[in-house]
This record gives structure tokens, C-alpha cells and sequence, in this order.
């Protein structure tokens, strides 16, 4: 996406978690390592230790200090210094225990090339290496689709799409996959435990530093204020989530659909939308939920007991008042915007004409830069090019505006089901260009560094 809005964003490589600050990156990473971080001041790539930083820094000197005493050769790396000095030890010659060892070892000395491909006449000195390089020419092709792989594997693996066929199931909640990432991903779900709970209200979190960074929310002191309205909140983070208000930043973004959030759980519940994993089954009726909060829902029509759900982090609550008292958690302030048919309480009012349209089953098209809302999309389209002053451009499938025509073509994407973007190492294919780029990062940690200078 930063092709298209020209801003460079920084991506975490343990979560995928992108942010357009360096210094948010440095501050996230945090938690993953538990202590500082190390930014290079070159090329702003993050290292969890000191040592990496150091190592790395030396790819941006000219200098290669380690020198070799035997032919002086020199090398920016230590240990590349000692894999060269091999060459010397044992008096200058290498040994063999094999004689196919030796003269498979002694065709690298030689410049002939004897191995030749029938096809397109490149020559190699291994054998094994015209092999490899033949694979090119030999395409799997799809019967049902038409689409040609280079190995055999890739193509059995692309067929489960045609074939509906899921060969890797969870043992939680035997959900079943047709690719083994998919189950990796989904079996996370099942593995978020929750071990510390607060004494007052029961919220379960997994690191005992939540737990008390979230206490502060119950001693009602508020410290952290806004400086744009002078709102307050008990914690930094709800601070940092409120003046995403003002600035209308939307940093996380749904890699299916494009959709943006201004905060991250947010979008990993939106992103259960897309995978169709429902890991919370009801016993009483079989029925399945993506989020544990649509079931407890869910469960209110068995035993008849009124519940009330908090949009902002899908929390549940028995009795209205303390739904109520929880918003305040998330505003600094009092609730003021009440639904007259069925009780729930907003803070905006644009969020409770929005609420309203469930009940009156009226599709209601909302502004992304100014909130304003409108009950027609043509309504919508024209008022965006106040902001844009142009044209803007609806998708047709969808319903989504977008002011700029790149952004509206890397919407398109998200519907189609192709994936054109191919590895070249392993064969997996991506919808966008720049999750091929992230991914490739794999097989370059796996490669060999030669010695020689060309």
C-alpha cells in the first residue's frame, strides 16, 4: 500500500504488524523482547539485541578489517575470515575419503561446462545443476483451470482449491484446511490463554503487566489528557486510541479487503470475518461463532436474559448501567447518545444513526474523512469530492468509495481469487506484489555466502 500513498511504513518481523513511525516499530517490539531495541541510524531496520545492530552496521562500512595473514585477503565478518582460512589449513590442499568426492570436488577448478540443457543449450559444471535448471521447462499444468506450475507438489496443492479437499484439521475444534498456513494461523485462536484476572470485574489477561497497567481504569484517577479537546483517560493507550479521533489515522489494514482501523484488536476481530473460522460452538444448538463475545450473545435466546455489548471492544454485561459506566473507559466522558428502541448508549451521535439502521434495515453510507452519513451511495460519492476535489471511484461488487484510482484498482484485487505474484524458490503465490517481496525475506536468511571475489 505505500506504493500508493508514497509513505514508508515500518513492519514488524515477528507479528506483520506495520506502523508509519520508526519509533512506534521500536516501542511495539518491546513487547515481543521485553527490553530495549536497537534501531540502525542507516537504514532503519530494528535488532532485539545489540550484537545483530553491531553486525549489521558493518554492511554499510567500506571497511574490511579481518585480514588474512596467509594471502591477505580481507573480510568484513569475522567469521567469514575463519571459513576462508579453511583453504589453508592442512597445508594448503584439501582431502577427500571417497575418490567420487575428489573428482566431483576438482570440477570446480575446471572453466568446462559439460553439462548441457537440451532446450535452451545453458551449460553447467554439475550435473545436478542442469537438473535444477530444467524444472523450468517442465510445467505442471491445472485440467480445470489452466494454470502451469514448475514442480509437481505445488500444483497437487493448488488443485484442493478445485477439489474442496481439507487435509489439515484442528484438533480443538476439528476445522478442517486445505492449506497447512491457514491452520497455523487459526489454531492461535486456541492458544490465547489468559492467566491472570482482575478482582473486580473478572477481565482475563495473558502478562501480569496488563493486569495492572489495566487496574488503573477502576481507581478513577486519569492522567493522561488530550490536547486537542482536554479529554482525560486512565491509560496511555486509550489516550493514543482517542486522538486517532483528531488526526483520523487508521494505521492497521485488513491485507483481504483494505479496510482500515485506528486500533489493531479491532481489526483482528474483522479479520475472522475473511477466514470463516468459527471456534465457538454453542451446546445447546450446535450453532458457531467467530468471537466468543457473538456466542455469549447468542446465548441469551435459551435462557431469556437480557444482555448489553460494548462496540468498542465487544465486552458483555448483564445489567445496562454497567455497560454505561464501561464507556467511559474508552471516552473520558459521559454517554449522551441513546437508542430510544432498544436501550444502547453511543457517544457520537453518527454512531447511533448508524446503530439505528438496524432496526429500520436501511442501508446507510457513512463518510470516512468527516463521519457524515448518508442514506444513498450517490449521496456519498458526490460529497467525497469535497475532499478530494475530483472524481472519486465506487467499487461495483462491494460498495466501497475511494478517492484515488490506484486505490480503488488494489481494492479490486481483494474479490478476485487470483494470486499472480509466484515465488520462485518454493512456488507460493501471493495476491500483492509486496507480500512476495516480505515473504522471499525466508529463503534469503537460508542462503550461502561465497568466499570469493568475483
Amino acid at each position: 500500500m505505500k506504493t500508493h500513498s508514497r509513505t514508508e511504513l515500518y513492519r514488524c518481523d515477528h507479528c506483520g504488524k506495520v506502523y508509519k513511525q520508526k519509533k512506534s516499530l521500536t516501542e511495539h517490539l518491546r513487547s515481543h523482547t521485553g527490553h530495549e531495541v536497537c534501531p540502525c541510524d542507516q537504514c532503519d531496520k530494528v535488532f532485539t539485541t545489540y550484537t545483530d545492530l553491531k553486525r549489521h552496521q558493518s554492511s554499510h562500512s567500506s571497511e574490511r578489517p579481518h585480514k588474512c595473514d596467509t594471502c591477505g585477503k580481507s573480510y568484513k565478518d569475522k567469521s567469514h575470515l575463519n571459513h576462508h582460512q579453511r583453504v589453508h589449513e592442512n597445508n594448503s590442499f584439501r582431502f577427500f575419503t571417497t575418490y567420487q568426492q575428489f573428482k566431483h570436488h576438482q570440477s570446480s577448478h575446471s572453466s568446462e561446462r559439460p553439462h548441457k540443457c537440451d532446450t535452451c543449450g545453458k551449460s553447467y559444471k554439475r550435473k545436478s545443476y542442469r537438473n535444477l535448471h530444467q524444472r523450468m521447462f517442465s510445467k505442471h499444468t491445472c485440467d480445470q483451470c489452466g494454470k502451469a506450475f514448475t514442480f509437481k507438489s505445488n500444483l497437487n496443492r493448488h488443485q484442493r482449491i478445485h477439489s474442496g479437499e481439507k487435509t489439515f484439521k484442528c484438533d480443538h475444534c476439528g476445522k478442517a484446511f486445505n492449506r497447512k498456513s491457514d491452520l497455523t494461523v487459526h489454531q492461535q485462536i486456541h492458544s490465547r490463554a489468559k492467566l491472570f484476572s482482575c478482582d473486580q470485574c473478572g477481565k482475563a489477561f495473558n502478562r501480569i503487566s496488563n493486569l495492572i497497567r489495566h487496574k488503573v481504569v477502576h481507581t478513577g484517577v486519569k492522567k493522561f489528557k488530550c490536547d486537542m479537546c482536554r479529554k482525560a483517560f486512565a491509560q496511555k493507550e486509550h489516550l493514543k486510541r482517542h486522538q486517532l479521533v483528531h488526526s483520523g489515522e487508521k494505521p492497521h489494514t485488513c491485507d483481504e479487503c483494505g479496510k482500515s482501523f485506528n486500533d489493531s484488536g479491532h481489526l483482528s476481530r474483522h479479520v475472522l470475518i475473511h477466514g470463516e473460522i468459527k471456534a465457538y460452538k454453542c451446546k445447546q444448538c450446535g450453532k458457531t461463532f467467530t468471537q466468543r463475545s457473538d456466542l455469549t450473545m447468542h446465548m441469551q435466546t435459551h435462557s431469556r436474559t437480557e444482555l448489553y455489548r460494548c462496540d468498542h471492544c465487544g465486552k458483555i454485561y448483564k445489567q445496562k448501567n454497567n455497560l454505561t459506566e464501561h464507556l467511559r473507559s474508552h471516552t473520558g466522558h459521559e454517554v449522551s447518545y441513546r437508542c430510544e428502541q432498544c436501550g444502547k448508549a453511543f457517544t457520537r451521535r453518527s454512531d447511533l444513526t448508524m446503530h439505528i439502521k438496524t432496526h429500520s434495515r436501511t442501508e446507510m453510507y457513512r463518510c470516512d474523512h468527516c463521519g457524515k452519513i448518508y442514506k444513498q451511495k450517490k449521496y456519498l460519492i458526490e460529497h467525497l469530492r469535497s475532499h478530494t476535489g475530483h472524481e472519486v471511484c465506487p467499487c461495483d461488487q462491494c460498495g466501497k468509495v475511494f478517492t484515488t484510482y490506484q486505490q480503488f484498482k488494489s481494492h479490486q484485487i481483494s474479490h478476485s481469487s487470483e494470486r499472480p505474484h509466484n515465488c520462485d524458490t518454493c512456488g507460493k503465490s501471493y495476491k500483492w506484489k509486496s507480500h512476495l517481496n516480505h515473504h522471499q525475506r525466508v529463503h534469503e536468511k537460508n542462503s550461502f555466502r561465497c568466499d570469493e571475489k568475483k
